[in-house]
């Protein structure tokens, strides 16, 4: 079958209404049920925010001062343990970066827990999400945990000081870095409750450097913050391959509802690279980036010979995966679907 044209392919992403875009949301959330059977007992949510540069007369592009550009201001959701993407909403480009954040959460969770009965959600986030609204809703859930980054002001910096000190003396006497951690209670003025801020304290020969995470978890500060709160970083490596790998951020299209079908689609790319990497389970390409994948598996020469009955595909026999992507086809063949 011919592949479609340019023009072909433009009319298709501008005939995609509201309705469409909401199936294709809840398609990439069945899916994501499909290939994540449960039970579970826990489930981790990274929410995060990327930029996406805007060039012409795209619509609700606009400038953003901290970036420089005009962009948009896509919102993704990942899992935690697997990386397959949840959610990816496409935003105006002078969004800020938690609106629609609690929307989009409420979905998810329904279903999730629908889904998954009795499972503790871990729910993870830059300083970005820290809104009242959201700890507000994630409390009312008894099986919700969060932690999320938190901007730094002069009242935390105070309430750290002892900590800073410490670090600050310990780093003189010994003139080896100083990593220390403390937890206390804080309410801001907009708060109806006090809760829990974890504080990162480091000193070296650069000086001092804090950081701030806000949660509702009890554990030691430096449990929620090196194993539970880092680890959200793994969202943003799962960022980088949408954008760089499968040009995610090539939303060219004037119309903006295009333009999310286009973010919809690239997320579909990755999900069929994340369900490849699964079928890669026990091979030396098991936690391979999609770019990999594709040069060392898919962007490979060969020679096609159709007769009437197969279709041949005959590859070098210097092809170095060869018996690789050969038990590939096979864990293929026998996928039920």
């Amino acid at each position: 079958m011919p592949r479609a044209s340019q023009p072909t392919l433009f009319r298709f992403e501008n005939r995609v209404t509201t309705k469409d875009l909401r199936r294709l949301s809840d398609w990439l959330l069945k899916l994501y049920l499909k290939t994540h059977p449960g039970p579970r007992q826990v489930i981790v949510l990274d929410m995060d925010a990327t930029d996406d540069p805007t060039h012409g007369q795209q619509q609700l592009s606009f400038f953003h001062g901290s970036y420089e550009e005009h962009r948009y201001h896509p919102l993704l959701v990942f899992d935690g343990h697997s990386g397959f993407p949840l959610a990816a909403v496409l935003r105006p480009g002078n969004t800020h970066a938690s609106k629609g954040a609690l929307a989009v959460l409420k979905r998810l969770l329904k279903k999730l827990k629908k889904a998954y009965p009795g499972a503790l959600i871990l729910f993870r986030a830059d300083a970005g999400f820290a809104i009242p609204a959201l700890y507000e809703y994630l409390e009312k859930q008894p099986d919700i945990r969060y932690v999320i980054g938190f901007i730094t002001n002069n009242r935390v910096v105070e309430l750290a000081a002892p900590l800073l000190l410490k670090a600050q003396r310990q780093y003189q006497e010994t003139g080896e870095k100083q990593r220390l951690f403390t937890s206390f209670s804080y309410q801001a003025e907009s708060w109806d409750r006090p809760r829990r801020i974890i504080a990162k304290v480091e000193y070296t020969r650069l000086g001092a450097n804090q950081r701030f995470v806000v949660t509702n978890l009890v554990r030691n500060p430096q449990f929620v913050y090196d194993d539970l709160y880092v680890l959200r970083g793994e969202a943003e490596n799962r960022i980088k391959e949408l954008k760089l790998d499968l040009k995610a951020d090539r939303l060219s299209c004037h119309r903006f509802l295009a333009n999310q079908f286009r973010l919809l689609l690239h997320t579909a790319a990755y999900c069929l690279f994340w369900l490849l990497r699964h079928h890669l389970q026990g091979t030396e390409l098991a936690t391979a980036q999609v770019n990999t994948l594709r040069l060392k598996l898919l962007k490979i020469g060969a020679r096609i010979r159709e007769t009437s009955r197969r279709i041949w595909v005959h590859l070098a026999s210097a092809y170095p995966y060869r018996d690789l992507r050969a038990g590939l086809l096979q864990n293929l063949r026998a996928s039920p679907g």
